[in-house]
């Protein structure tokens, strides 16, 4: 089992209760939900600085270009 540590974490009243219905019906713990999401979000945080990183080397394209484009192509 990983090391665990204590937070305080404070909830909006309302993500509470959701958070306190959503462990009952998946009998899973609050702490158990809370560490799943995190997780996710982390990963998805991941996935994200890693698409940044495969993209750096891509030529840039100023904001300016883009619709000096589409108006020329009639899409503006």
């Amino acid at each position: 089992m990983p090391t665990m540590k204590r937070a305080t974490v404070y909830f909006d009243a309302s993500l509470h209760r959701a958070l306190r219905l959503k462990a009952v019906e998946t009998e899973a713990s609050i702490s158990e939900l809370v560490n799943a999401a995190i997780r996710r979000s982390l990963a998805e945080d991941a996935d994200d600085l890693a698409a940044f990183h495969d993209r750096a080397k891509e030529p840039r394209v100023s904001f300016e270009a883009v619709v000096r484009d589409l108006k020329k192509r009639g899409k503006l």
